[in-house]
């Protein structure tokens, strides 16, 4: 039985022939990321800023009644109620903020969300009340600087260790990559304004994973050639490099692509954000791997000929595992 190959042998792309180009629309896209960022802003969940969120759905209404819906909750005099779709269209959210003094006494919110609850259900036979989350601004206030922190310490960890692994222009190559996946990835979400709570924190960690991931593979096949090919033009090289890691990133994309797809379509509306943002990143990783990272490394001074092939700890430490593992002869 023959095997399918997606990607033939000796496959030749040219693909550093356009790195200029795709270097001036990443950097494109990556400053209307930052703008829309400025401008629009994030939709924040209740995770972040703090309040109540409700969700209803109208079972047996094709179309929930939104304005008739705000104007009911606003009469109950806790302020004008932010209410949006999400998923169907009979699908809604109702967000509040919660009462002066919730902090010291929780009773006050879970009075608040009792008396919402149920004049929405005594005006509309039909409403299910899908769920109720609150979080008081203090505790949004920290999960903010918690989520913040974690996404930078993975960004400059993750150099740290492919500084230490390879070269600081590797490195330097690596976290260049992270910051343009995970600013297109915030731009996505400041354009669609889908809202953004700490699964979509989650999502941008698995995405800096992913991509550091595919980053590493393609660096270390070009470490690889860099000691096998002394005289070989750095473009050629890493050409080579690329084309020789094409099958295995075609082949793990695809993979998780067909179970991310599968989801952001049949799979709950509490999971769409989440999985919406690691299809993104899928596609925008690969794609950094490639034109981002592997370029960057012509313009920091990388070359054959200079390459020094210094044995490392690590590299070290893998080569005594080898021997202790190899076969004894004799």
């Amino acid at each position: 039985m023959k095997l399918l190959k997606l990607v033939p042998d000796h496959t030749n792309i040219h693909f550093l022939k356009w790195r200029i180009p795709f270097y001036v629309v990443s950097f494109v896209l990556m400053v209307a990321s930052i703008g829309l960022i400025a401008t629009k802003g994030l939709n924040l969940g209740v995770d972040f800023v703090g309040g109540q969120v409700i969700r209803v759905t109208f079972e047996r209404t094709p179309e929930a009644p939104v304005a008739q819906l705000r104007d009911e909750v606003d009469k109950l005099g806790y302020g004008e109620p932010i209410i949006q779709r999400f998923g169907k269209a009979n699908e809604i959210s109702i967000r509040m903020k919660l009462p002066d003094g919730t902090d010291k006494n929780p009773k006050l919110a879970e009075a608040m969300a009792t008396k919402i609850t149920g004049n929405i259900r005594s005006n509309h036979a039909d409403a299910r009340i899908d769920g109720v989350d609150s979080v008081s601004g203090k505790v949004s206030g920290e999960l903010g600087r918690s989520a913040m922190l974690a996404l930078g310490l993975a960004a400059i960890l993750v150099a740290i260790y492919i500084w230490v692994r390879f070269e600081w222009q590797f490195g330097v190559g690596a976290l260049f990559s992270l910051v343009h996946d995970v600013t297109l990835t915030l731009g996505m979400f400041a354009l669609t304004q889908m809202e953004f709570d700490l699964n979509i924190v989650a999502a941008l960690l698995t995405l800096i994973g992913y991509s550091l991931n595919d980053t590493i593979v393609v660096y270390d096949r070009i470490r690889e050639n860099l000691k096998k090919y002394r005289r070989m033009p750095m473009e050629e090289l890493l050409n080579l490099s690329v084309n020789e890691t094409l099958a295995r990133t075609i082949v793990t994309s695809l993979s998780m692509l067909i179970t991310l797809v599968a989801l952001l379509v049949l799979g709950p509306d509490v999971i769409f954000g989440f999985t919406a943002a690691i299809v993104l990143g899928i596609f925008v990783g690969t794609y950094s791997s490639i034109y981002m990272a592997a370029p960057i490394l012509i313009w920091l001074g990388v070359k054959p000929d200079s390459f020094v092939a210094t044995e490392t700890a690590i590299d070290r430490q893998d080569r005594l595992a080898r021997e202790a593992t190899a076969p004894k002869k004799g």
